[in-house]
């Protein structure tokens, strides 16, 4: 779990600078900072994703996934989980509870957390998480500079997601090949590009409707290999 505590530590490091910066950052130095990490990002995903093994099963498990998330409707399901939550807070509740529950969304609800997650579990690599941990702390020194100290309180809820997931993956470690964990690695390589081309205002994409794709990819190799 080093990569979720560095994770955590990183968003309690730059919540402390946001709450530092009671003036708030300038929106220019905000744009121009989240396009060097959306570029970094990118070339993060783009490793990962160019580790594919089989084409076909990339594309399958991307197809598979995305039918399946649509149908489920994760994105939009999250959407209202978030309009809900703000809702229920208004304006009877202070900052502290706004900031933690606007920040624990923010770092928790994204394909970096979950495949981050993942990747450390199987093969103790931390890159992804690494990655996320910078841009993590970007992130909570803006959202810190208004929403207060709840935004670094969030810091517990990426441990324990985080932290369940990695968990979870080590014990399945045993039971996916190299060639499964290659494909789900390029999988969620994919994933992570289209996060860089929001991040850099290129292109909408509905990134938790294609979550379902990185466990297609594990069931889509086996099925490969019994062929």
């Amino acid at each position: 779990m080093k990569g979720t505590i560095v994770n955590a530590l990183s968003v309690l490091a730059g919540a402390g600078v946001g709450l530092a910066l009671k003036r708030g950052i300038p929106d220019r130095y905000q744009q121009t900072i989240m396009q060097g990490l959306g570029l970094a990002v990118m070339l993060i995903g783009l490793q990962m994703a160019l580790k594919a093994q089989n084409i076909l099963v990339v594309i399958t498990s991307m197809a598979a996934g995305a039918a399946v998330g649509e149908l489920l409707d994760i994105d939009n399901r999250l959407q209202q989980f978030s309009q809900k939550l703000s809702g229920h807070l208004g304006d009877r509740q202070d900052s502290v509870a706004d900031g933690f529950m606007t920040a624990s969304l923010v770092f928790c609800v994204g394909a970096m957390a979950v495949v981050g997650a993942v990747q450390e579990g199987l093969t103790g690599d931390t890159t992804t998480l690494y990655a996320k941990s910078m841009l993590d702390a970007i992130v909570a020194m803006v959202l810190a500079s208004s929403l207060g100290i709840g935004v670094a309180l969030s810091s517990v809820s990426i441990v324990l997601y985080q932290g369940t997931i990695t968990l979870l993956a080590g014990f399945l470690s045993s039971l996916l090949s190299e060639t499964a964990i290659k494909e789900l690695t390029a999988v969620g390589g994919l994933l992570i590009v289209s996060i860089s081309l929001m991040m850099l205002d290129i292109k909408k994409i509905k990134v938790a409707n294609l979550l379902p794709a990185i466990p297609a990819a594990i069931v889509i190799t086996h099925l490969t290999g019994m062929i």
